[in-house]
């Protein structure tokens, strides 16, 4: 006998799930089941339910603060399910009305029709090692702030810096010996000092962490190949595989510059041809790194004592594929200058480029399965 399939929404929050379900076929029902608790234990009773009636199960839910416990609960189960991105979810402009019940109910039917894209879930290892390469920029990000702060309550005060690089050595010294008019101000100006000196020591601290559990990663091999290339060092190759996974699922470059959203933004219609800023639709943190990254290109090409290390022991290959890149993009720099266009654009058409050589050198290393 034929198994009927039977398509699942999922309208996940922290302390209840939505269900609704949709029969296959183009004139199905579809159904609400009713709000459950937003535990596994909750979501099983209403499986086993469903399953009583002999029918295939297919689950869907949007991507969000609960994280992939749901998915990666039911596909080690054996059932089918995807997540799916919510500003990828087609919408009715006319629609003025948003329930959990509505939400799950239009998930289920988009679900059978097979309008879903559903979204690269990453195994627990991946996830783990994202976390960390999170929380040390969330710690630069905090670090940054702090030295803004100083700066900003030292101009207040009348104290500028004639020196060329601030927070060097020579910076440090200077404000150290800066004494203020009132001890109050003393008082902000230490305590700031020492909040930045945390936040310092926070990020070297999660530095070495990403340098201890680098090499236990199943991705590893990969990360060290990205290390070849210029102003990819640890961390800029660490926050790619962490956050991408295996680059050698997406299908040619372009795809990969796309997802990373570093393609031109075009609006199109009839002989009209219309093309502005980067979509930025894709993932930003790795983003934010290839930026970095793709000013050590406003150089000219040279392999230099820091990147030869990080060379040594790796394949021929990989490495030419290296340094066909410092080739390529230390003159695409040039020639964009030449031609007058600004400084910001031409870096991020350098970080578009970047993201292509990371996916060639992928492609000629080995990655272990999850």
């Amino acid at each position: 006998m034929k198994k009927i399939i039977m398509y699942v929404g999922l309208d996940v929050h922290k302390n209840s799930i939505e269900v609704a379900f949709a029969d296959a076929g183009r004139d199905g029902e579809v159904r609400s089941y009713g709000k459950i608790d937003g535990n596994l234990t909750a979501l099983d009773k209403v499986i086993r339910k469903l399953e009583a009636k002999g029918v295939e199960l297919h689950f869907a839910y949007e991507a969000g603060p609960c994280g992939y416990e749901i998915y990666r609960h039911l596909s080690s189960n054996g059932y089918d399910c995807i997540v799916v991105a919510p500003s990828m979810i087609p919408r009715q402009s006319g629609n003025r009305i948003k329930t959990d019940r509505r939400d799950a109910q239009m998930l289920a039917r988009l679900h059978r029709a097979g309008e879903l894209t559903s979204i690269y879930v990453p195994a627990l290892e991946d996830e783990a090692m994202r976390d960390l390469t999170r929380a040390r920029e969330d710690a630069r990000s905090v670090e940054r702030k702090a030295k803004q702060r100083i700066l900003a309550f030292l101009l207040r005060h009348g104290y500028r810096y004639s020196g060329k690089t601030p927070w060097s050595k020579a910076h440090f010294r200077w404000v150290a010996i800066i004494k203020m008019p009132h001890p109050a101000q003393q008082i902000v100006l230490q305590e700031s000092l020492d909040a930045l000196s945390e936040c310092t020591d926070r990020v070297n601290r999660l530095t070495e962490q990403i340098q201890r559990l680098l090499p236990q990663w199943r991705m590893f091999p990969v990360a060290q190949a990205l290390q070849t290339l210029r102003g990819v060092s640890l961390i800029v190759s660490t926050t790619t595989i962490a956050e991408l996974g295996d680059l050698t699922r997406f299908a040619s470059p372009v795809e990969l510059m796309s997802y990373l959203g570093l393609v031109p933004l075009e609006h199109s219609s009839g002989e009209q041809t219309k093309r502005g800023s980067i979509t930025k639709t894709g993932n930003g943190h790795v983003r934010r790194v290839l930026v970095e990254a793709a000013w050590a290109y406003r150089l000219p090409a040279r392999v230099s004592t820091a990147l030869h290390l990080r060379q040594e022991g790796m394949p021929q290959n990989v490495c030419a594929i290296s340094w066909k890149a410092q080739l390529r993009l230390c003159n695409r720099y040039k020639r964009l200058l030449e031609k007058g266009k600004a400084n910001q654009l031409v870096i991020t058409a350098i970080a578009r480029e970047l993201c292509g050589f990371m996916w060639a050198i992928a492609n000629e290393v080995a990655t272990p399965a999850a």
